[in-house]
């Protein structure tokens, strides 16, 4: 039920595409400070677009248009900085013109500093209008960063600068911005890593357990190896977009540590990054994070491996190394340097670890084991207690009609406790997902609805059994079609809710397999009431033949029963093994998750 779509984590990963052409809807505050898309891609180095303004000189108070134009361009970001210290945060506040083409950012919590284009729709033109502040610094200079479309983009492109009446001469400083940030050089590794020193000397995190990346290339493989002040770290694992790992505090997405290994054609590019939740990771362009950055790419498996301290004082969201946290290793798809959200759960550890303490082996699961807990109940109520309890009730009353416990027929006793046993496993399983989830999911599609209406049926059947009249009552026939039309509607419901519940991402069993596995379940179990249909069927024709005849009756008519009663049972004991079989599958591959 409501199985949470990004847990934890979810993580790193639950990216979307980024920046201003990767966000159309211009949301980019993220990228006040550096002006920078995170595209992956170098910046373009001759500007062809102008920022144009209405004066040249302005005093506390005025309001000055600012006009952004030349070729055609989806996406821009506009501030206007102290020209003696372009490094310096943004100065003064914008008023739109066109609210269909710009629109307001807040950056450092301060709403207006920063103006951004509201969708990726061609543009030539934006006009605004910037407001200069009480506190204005002599000179100003506009800034812009561009972008055509992902790969062409251009970074603070600058305008005249303008300055108060009064003020001295402005003179261009040695730098009047601070060079273009770009990956450093990386080399390639000439060989894979290996796991012969997880647990000695590298802390590993693997899945599987104990697999190695240096003879299996389905291995996905995390090692951190302590060399004071710094920490090696190793990442392997087959994709054909990106690798990533974040430490994390608790087991959900948001304000995490993370990098990223993403490949480019023939290339992989490997970036910090920071989680500030369910969307794309804020890419760290802060020069010497990491160090000895390496990388190889052979037969669609991603290995990169690089260098960082320990502690990084001065650098923001950038976590120390010797404390303990959750980590996450995820994999997704990217194209053009873009990265998406990865399409399953990360893979998170069971519990917090300090990676500079002493060398460990770890594993780690794509599920919390509440949402494991839950999956689990529900294919054994679903699959086995309710499946069994049908087929006794529609089947076996003869066969056990004479045989009574605790003053009711055998069959019926069986009956009700596999069905309250299916009521009571679900109410637990239900509650679960909640749990884990704070609330509703709104990511789990239509699985928590058909769940809810599950859960209502299977505690409504009950109650109705309850009310159930007498025997030769006239509404006993109203109430056994009642009884079984809710009974019927609530397992095809069930059953639907398995089918979807299976590829969430919070549980994710592997496919094809699992759609394999519950079609043939559905086939077992339809194809065991055909079967026991038929030989009812043919039974009651050889009792009305005896019947007709009057010959023997009495006795051919107990050998006829005790022959049917032979083979139900032993059509039963065959199925319950089957249901048992079908059950083990899928419990082994929650486990495995």
């Amino acid at each position: 039920m409501a199985a949470p779509e990004f847990t934890v984590s979810a993580l790193v990963f639950a990216v979307l595409v980024c920046s201003v052409a990767g966000y159309p809807n211009g949301k980019v505050a993220m990228s006040c400070a550096g002006m920078t898309p995170q595209h992956g891609h170098s910046p373009q180095s001759e500007p062809v677009h102008q920022i144009t303004v209405s004066q040249m000189r302005f005093k506390p108070g005025d309001q000055i248009q600012v006009t952004l134009s030349g070729p055609q361009f989806r996406g821009f970001l506009l501030e206007a900085r102290d020209a003696e210290d372009l490094s310096g945060p943004p100065v003064g506040s914008f008023t739109l013109i066109d609210r269909e083409v710009s629109q307001l950012l807040t950056c450092e919590d301060v709403q207006g500093l920063a103006v951004s284009h509201t969708s990726s729709s061609k543009k030539t033109e934006v006009k605004v209008y910037w407001n200069a502040p009480s506190s204005a610094p002599n000179h100003i200079q506009f800034l812009a960063t561009v972008v055509e479309k992902y790969k062409i983009y251009w970074v603070k492109i600058p305008s005249h600068v303008i300055s108060q009446p009064n003020a001295p001469p402005f003179t261009t400083p040695k730098a009047t911005a601070p060079p273009l940030t770009t990956s450093p050089s990386a080399s390639q590794l000439t060989k894979p890593f290996s796991a012969s020193e997880c647990g000695n000397k590298k802390f590993c995190v693997r899945s599987p357990l104990n697999c190695d990346p240096e003879s299996e290339p389905a291995c996905v493989f995390l090692s951190f190896t302590k060399d004071d002040p710094t920490v090696m770290i190793e990442m392997s694992g087959p994709s054909e977009g990106y690798l990533s790992f974040a430490f994390s505090h608790d087991r959900w997405m948001g304000d995490d540590d993370a990098y990223l290994c993403i490949r480019e054609d023939q290339t992989v590019y490997i970036r910090p990054s920071y989680l500030t939740g369910r969307s794309y990771p804020v890419m760290d362009s802060t020069r010497g994070t990491l160090e000895d950055m390496a990388w190889r790419l052979v037969d669609g498996v991603i290995q990169c491996s690089f260098r960082r301290n320990i502690t990084l004082p001065g650098v923001k969201n950038r976590f120390v190394l010797n404390e303990s946290y959750y980590i996450f290793l995820a994999e997704g798809a990217a194209h053009d340097g873009r990265i998406f959200r990865h399409h399953e759960q990360p893979l998170m550890t069971y519990e917090k670890y300090d990676v500079t303490g002493t060398p460990k082996n770890v594993g780690g699961s794509h599920s919390s084991p509440l949402l494991k807990a839950h999956g689990a109940l529900m294919f054994v109520a679903w699959m086995t207690t309710v499946s069994i309890g049908v087929l006794v009730a529609r089947f076996f009353r003869s066969v056990w009609s004479k045989a009574f416990f605790l003053g009711e027929a055998v069959w019926f006793q069986v009956h009700r406790m596999l069905m309250l046993a299916t009521s009571v496993l679900t109410c637990i399983a239900f509650v679960m997902p909640f749990v884990y989830r704070g609330g509703w999911s709104r990511r789990a599609g239509y699985h928590p609805y058909l769940g809810c209406t599950v859960m209502t049926l299977a505690v409504l059947q009950p109650l109705l059994a309850i009310f159930r009249p007498p025997l030769h009552d006239p509404r006993r026939q109203v109430f056994n079609w009642t009884h079984w039309s809710v009974g019927t509607a609530t397992r095809i419901i069930a059953v639907a809710a398995m089918f979807l519940g299976m590829d969430l991402p919070g549980l994710s069993l592997p496919g094809p397999q699992k759609t394999y596995a519950m079609m043939g379940f559905v086939v077992w179990h339809i194809g065991t009431e055909v079967l026991l249909e038929i030989h009812a069927y043919r039974l009651s024709r050889k009792v009305e033949i005896l019947d007709d005849d009057r010959i023997q009756i009495l006795q051919s008519l107990t050998v006829a029963e005790a022959e049917g009663h032979v083979f139900k049972k032993a059509v039963l004991s065959i199925y319950i093994c089957g249901n048992v079989i079908f059950l083990m599958i899928f419990l082994s591959a929650i486990n495995q998750v």
